[in-house]
C-alpha cells in the first residue's frame, strides 16, 4: 500500500468534556483551529491522552465524527485510535473511521487478556487492519500502560502479512529496539515517536515524525528541537529539548492528564476535566502549576 509517513508533530489530543463529565463535541472546533495556528496539521484522535479507554463505542465515534467535520475544509489530517479490549469493537472502530477518510488508523495490544506472543499480536492487529483495508495501519506500542512488552523489530518483520500494516506509534524508550525497527525491509515501515521528552535522541537515530501530547501545548519547542536538528545546530535543539524536559517534570508532580488538560485551558482551549481514575486540578492546584509553569519560562516558549 502507498502511504504517506507522519511527518513532524502529530498532537494527541484531549477528548474534551462537560462540567457534567459527559463528551463535549463543540469544543473540537477550538482545538483543530488551535493546532493550526501552532503549526501542528495532524491530529491523533482517541489515543491515550484522549483517554480512549475511559470513553464508550459511541462517544469514540461521535468525537471522530466530529474532528472529520470541523477538518474536512481544512489541511488537518486525522489518525484515529481504534484500538480497545473488545475486538468487534476496534473492528467497528476501524471501519467507522475508514468511512470518515482519515489518514491512518492505530491500535494498541488488549490490556487485560494479553497477547502472549507475536503469533496472537500479528493475527490481533490482522482483524482490525482487515477491517479498514484501504486505510494505512498503525500498531501502538504503548508496554507501560498496556503491559504488553514483545519484540516490536519482530512484529515488523512479520508485518508484510498485512497489506495495510504501515508501522507503528513507537511510545517505548528501548532505543535498540527503535533503531532496528527504523531499518525493517529497508526502512519500509513507517516508526513514529512516542516520547516527547526524547524527541531529540530519536531525531539523532532517523525518526521523521513524532505523536505526543504535549505537542497540544508546547508545540513550539518541538518545532525548534527539529528545526535546529535539521540545520546542525546542536546546542540549541538540546536546549530546547530541555525545556521540554522541565515542562513534563513541572506537569507530573499536578498528575498528567490533569495537568495538561489545565494547561489547555490557561490557554484558552478548555477541554474539561480527565475521568476518573484520573483526578481533576481544583482551581488553587491550577494556579500553583501556573505558578510553576511561569518560573520555568514556560508561557515565554511560546
Amino acid at each position: 500500500m502507498e502511504f504517506s509517513r507522519l511527518e513532524g508533530l502529530v498532537a494527541a489530543v484531549h477528548s474534551p468534556f462537560a462540567t457534567d463529565g459527559s463528551l463535549n463535541v463543540d469544543v473540537v472546533e477550538k482545538q483543530h483551529d488551535w493546532l493550526l495556528s501552532q503549526s501542528v496539521r495532524t491530529a491523533f484522535v482517541c489515543g491515550s491522552t484522549g483517554e480512549s479507554s475511559s470513553l464508550s463505542l459511541l462517544e469514540r465515534r461521535a468525537l471522530l465524527e466530529r474532528w472529520a467535520e470541523v477538518s474536512r475544509s481544512s489541511d488537518m489530517t486525522l489518525v484515529a485510535h481504534v484500538g480497545s479490549n473488545c475486538l468487534p469493537d476496534s473492528k467497528e472502530l476501524a471501519a467507522h473511521a475508514e468511512s470518515h477518510g482519515v489518514r491512518a488508523i492505530a491500535a494498541l495490544a488488549p490490556s487485560y487478556f494479553k497477547p502472549r506472543g507475536i503469533d496472537e499480536l500479528l493475527a490481533w492487529c490482522r482483524e482490525i487492519a482487515g477491517a479498514a483495508p484501504r486505510t494505512p495501519f498503525y500498531f501502538y506500542d504503548i508496554p507501560s500502560l498496556s503491559g504488553v512488552s514483545l519484540s516490536m523489530p519482530e512484529l515488523l518483520e512479520r508485518a508484510d502479512s498485512i497489506p495495510n500494516f504501515a508501522g507503528l506509534k513507537f511510545t517505548n524508550n528501548d532505543m535498540y529496539s527503535f533503531q532496528q525497527c527504523l531499518r525493517v525491509h529497508g526502512g519500509k515501515f513507517d516508526i513514529a515517536f512516542g516520547f516527547d521528552e526524547m524527541l531529540l535522541a530519536a531525531l539523532a537515530l532517523g525518526a521523521v515524525g513524532a505523536v505526543g501530547s504535549t505537542y497540544n501545548f508546547n508545540a513550539p519547542v518541538h518545532h525548534r528541537i527539529i528545526d535546529a536538528f535539521r540545520a546542525g545546530e546542536m546546542e540549541q535543539a538540546r536546549d530546547e529539548q530541555f525545556r521540554s524536559v522541565l515542562t513534563i517534570r513541572t506537569i507530573v508532580k499536578f498528575g498528567f492528564m490533569g495537568g495538561t488538560k489545565g494547561i489547555m485551558e490557561m490557554l484558552g482551549v478548555p477541554v474539561g476535566e480527565p475521568r476518573l481514575p484520573h483526578h481533576s486540578l481544583d482551581a488553587e492546584t491550577k494556579q500553583r502549576l501556573r505558578s510553576e509553569l511561569e518560573a520555568i519560562g514556560f508561557f515565554d516558549w511560546q
